[in-house]
């Protein structure tokens, strides 16, 4: 490479290329002190972090309430409205209430005591699964009751000797002949009317 002015070279080359060997020593630079290395900053590693979800506190066990004992409410299939609070009981396994011809015998002696089958609650025993005299006694509130023969009797209820009507404040009772044994006897018959007149 030629070069008119040899200064020039000092922008081309190194100064120690284009130094003589003479002035090489005058222009050795100082031997620094080795500088300390450079190492990089490592940036933070950020990972990912799973977030739990909030964990649910665990149910307190509550005491278990123990049942109570409750009596369900009696309800009971009878015939009538008991609009006077006149409960007859009678057995009739075959039929919902009574007999057709019975029934019928019994609203004419209703009528005589100027009572409608709406004024009186006709229960048949066979029907009935509740046969507890407490019970019906809550439900119906009588003021009169009627037993129709001796399957007519529920339980719990004392009853007086036969056709022999009972007077009392809770309640007036007569307890008497079913209308089978009243159909096939005069006498039975008679003997009803004369309590059931004051009933």
């Amino acid at each position: 490479m030629k070069t008119e002015h040899a200064a020039a070279l000092k922008y081309i080359f190194q100064d120690e290329v284009y130094l003589l060997p003479n002035e090489r020593s005058a222009h050795v630079p100082a031997v620094a002190a080795p500088a300390a290395p450079i190492v990089p900053i490592a940036e933070p590693v950020t990972e990912p972090v799973a977030i739990a979800a909030p964990v649910e506190p665990a149910p307190v066990p509550q005491p278990k309430a123990e049942p109570v004992a409750q009596t369900p409410a009696s309800s009971f299939n009878y015939l009538g409205e008991n609009k006077k609070a006149f409960l007859i009981f009678t057995h009739y396994p075959n039929q919902d209430f009574m007999d057709q011809q019975h029934l019928t015998a019994l609203q004419s002696i209703l009528k005589r005591k100027e009572l409608e089958l709406d004024d009186v609650a006709i229960l048949n025993l066979a029907k009935t699964a509740n046969t507890k005299w407490a019970d019906m006694y809550r439900f119906f509130a009588p003021k009169k009751v009627l037993v129709l023969g001796q399957d007519a009797v529920p339980v719990g209820l004392k009853v007086p000797d036969m056709n022999q009507l009972k007077q009392a404040p809770a309640a007036s009772l007569l307890y008497s002949f079913s209308f089978d044994e009243m159909m096939s006897s005069t006498d039975n018959k008679k003997a009803f009317w004369e309590q059931m007149k004051n009933l």
